[in-house]
C-alpha cells in the first residue's frame, strides 16, 4: 500500500538527483522535506559520499506526534552515561520465557498474514529470514510458533517490552516482500500502540 505510493516518488527524486547540477543542495533539501512529511523537523549537518554509500548526519527536533514528556525521556536516556545500547536480540535474552514465547508468536503471526491464502513452509521462511541474521533461539521460537495458526487475538494485550523488542524485527519481516498489506499494517500499528 504505502510502498505503491512512495516508490514512484522515490524514483522521480532519484532521477532528479542524478540529473541535478546541485546534487548536494537538492539531496539535503529532499532529506529534510521527506522527514518533514512524517512530522520530524530535521536539518542535515553533514553529507558526503563514501564508497558506494552516502553518509548523512542529522540534527533532529521533537517529532510533531511525540509528546513533550516522551521526548524529554528520550533525551535524558541518550545523555545518561549508563545508557547502553541493547539490540532487540540482546533484549530477547533478558526476557522471561513467557515474553519470549509472545515475541515468537507475534513474529510467526506476521509471517502467516503476509499472504494468508498461501501455505507457508518453514523452509521458505528460513530462506527469507537468513539475511536478517536472527539469533538461532529466536528462529527456533518462530519455527515452533508457526506449527499452528496464530490468532489476531495476540494483538489485544501486548507487553510493552515485548512490543519494543519485536517491532524492529516485525518491520523487517513485514517488508520482506517490499510491501505492507492491511493485516501487517494493523499488526505493526498494534505493536506501536503497545509501546506508548
Amino acid at each position: 500500500m504505502l510502498s505503491q505510493i512512495v516508490r514512484p516518488l522515490v524514483q522521480t527524486q532519484v532521477r532528479l538527483l542524478a540529473n541535478s547540477h546541485t546534487t548536494q543542495t537538492t539531496l539535503v533539501d529532499t532529506i529534510a522535506r521527506w522527514l518533514g512529511y512524517i512530522g520530524v523537523s530535521a536539518k542535515v549537518t553533514q553529507l558526503a559520499p563514501d564508497c558506494d554509500r552516502i553518509k548523512v548526519s542529522l540534527t533532529v527536533g521533537k517529532p510533531d506526534s511525540c509528546d513533550t514528556e516522551d521526548w524529554q525521556r528520550i533525551l535524558e536516556n541518550l545523555r545518561s552515561p549508563h545508557h547502553l545500547e541493547v539490540s532487540s536480540q540482546e533484549a530477547y535474552y533478558k526476557m522471561n520465557g513467557s515474553q519470549q514465547v509472545q515475541i515468537a508468536r507475534l513474529l510467526a503471526y506476521l509471517i502467516q498474514i503476509s499472504d494468508p491464502k498461501q501455505q507457508i513452509t518453514w523452509q521458505d521462511v528460513e530462506t527469507q529470514l537468513t539475511p536478517m541474521n536472527l539469533d538461532p533461539l529466536i528462529l527456533e521460537g518462530i519455527k515452533s510458533a508457526m506449527k499452528v495458526p496464530q490468532s489476531q487475538d495476540l494483538l489485544e494485550k501486548i507487553d510493552p517490552d515485548v512490543a519494543a523488542s519485536a517491532f524492529p524485527i516485525a518491520v523487517k519481516i513485514a517488508w520482506l516482500d517490499q510491501e505492507i498489506n492491511p493485516h501487517e499494517n494493523h499488526a505493526l500499528s498494534a505493536l506501536l500502540g503497545a509501546m506508548k
